[in-house]
């Protein structure tokens, strides 16, 4: 087939850009013809609370990548749309994360599909988003109304989809490993890379700090541990949200001698460090859909703690490769102590090779055959 990827990728940064690559290289792997139109403009600045938005590394080899949609011109929607009616590919893929692209991508689609022939999916991080702005709904309802099928990367935003669309074809198909960001390394030559003791033990938080990713409940569980003297926390990832409470929440607590932070953006190259090294990953989220992060441990075996929250349970077997607990401190805490307690790390680790077949890239193909065959021409 002719496929088309339309999202984020190089020179943009982060977990988008990185999906929308390893998405197009498994297409091409299956003899697919695959281009992704990734933004001229992806996010005005009070959109994005980061220090940047493009990525300082190479673009990934053997993809074609053109710079084609801008998020805010109207102009720029119809001139795609009109480019990619023309062109005629087989297949549009769309990913979805957030209501702000739903104009641009909804308008876009809607004059793709004017020759009749091309068919539209969407891949969808999240259907509703976790951080809410007036007109949401609205913008999402614009999105759907030209999708031919959808796929759900967990099933709390299939259920949330029923609020837009009930009717055309779905699937649910979870999130991927992340294979791209390489492959373990030793745990001397990560601690060597990071400038850290690799005697240490090391709890990692890792990614974009927003507010509902939970830091502060972390913060709080890591004080309250029996094992606060014992084990580090690395906090590795870009602060979207307030540094300042954060900050003040570590001296409160007189964390500072415990606690590593890394604030800035962890480029593709550096993320085999922190895993490497981590003893154990904490996702102390307070809402989820379901989460990247997750599937990056998955790729280092890097045992989990996660809340019940969104799709993050689906993803992980209670008391096989980590622990799933309910959404407080107390809870969170709890499991942090059950789990060095008991040196459940080693035991944790080796149940991971038989969890990892569930997630291959080429299953999420299979999904889009299945659901392309049952879109109606």
């Amino acid at each position: 087939m002719k496929i088309v990827i339309i999202g984020t990728a190089h020179p943009f940064r982060g977990g988008l850009a990185s999906f929308n690559e390893r998405m197009a290289k498994e297409l091409q792997s299956e003899g697919h013809e695959v281009t992704i139109f990734t933004f001229t403009v992806q996010y005005p600045s009070f959109l994005f609370p980061g220090k940047t938005q493009f990525s300082d590394e190479p673009a990934p080899e053997g993809i074609q990548i053109i710079r084609k949609v801008s998020s805010v011109n109207p102009f720029n929607w119809c001139k795609v749309g009109k480019e990619l009616r023309k062109m005629a590919p087989d297949l549009i893929l769309v990913k979805y994360w957030l209501p702000f692209m739903g104009a641009s991508f909804g308008t876009i689609l809607r004059n793709a599909k004017k020759n009749k022939k091309t068919k539209v999916i969407a891949v969808l991080d999240n259907i509703i988003p976790h951080e809410k702005r007036f007109g949401d709904k609205q913008l999402t309802n614009y999105f759907v109304k030209p999708i031919d099928a959808f796929i759900s990367m967990s099933k709390s935003v299939q259920d949330d989809l029923n609020q837009f669309d009930s009717k055309k074809p779905r699937a649910f198909n979870p999130h991927p490993i992340f294979d791209n960001f390489g492959n373990p390394v030793s745990r001397k030559e990560a601690a060597d890379f990071l400038k850290l003791d690799e005697k240490e033990k090391y709890i990692l938080f890792f990614g974009i700090i927003r507010d509902y990713k939970g830091l502060d409940w972390l913060l709080k569980a890591f004080n309250q541990s029996k094992f606060r003297n014992e084990v580090k926390l690395i906090v590795a990832g870009e602060y979207y949200s307030n540094q300042d409470k954060y900050e003040a929440l570590i001296d409160e607590l007189n964390l500072r001698e415990r606690i590593i932070v890394h604030n800035e953006f962890i480029r593709d190259s550096e993320v085999k460090y922190c895993f490497s090294l981590a003893n154990l990953v904490v996702q102390p989220y307070k809402n989820a859909t379901q989460s990247g992060v997750t599937q990056i441990a998955y790729q280092f075996d890097c045992p989990m703690i996660v809340t019940n929250v969104g799709g993050l349970p689906e993803m992980i077997p209670h008391n096989k490769i980590g622990l799933v607990v309910e959404p407080t401190v107390e809870a969170i805490t709890s499991a942090i102590d059950t789990y060095f307690e008991n040196n459940l790390e080693q035991t944790f680790r080796q149940n991971f090779e038989a969890e990892k077949k569930k997630y291959a890239w080429a299953k999420l193909n299979e999904t889009i055959y299945s659901l392309f065959n049952q879109i109606k021409p």
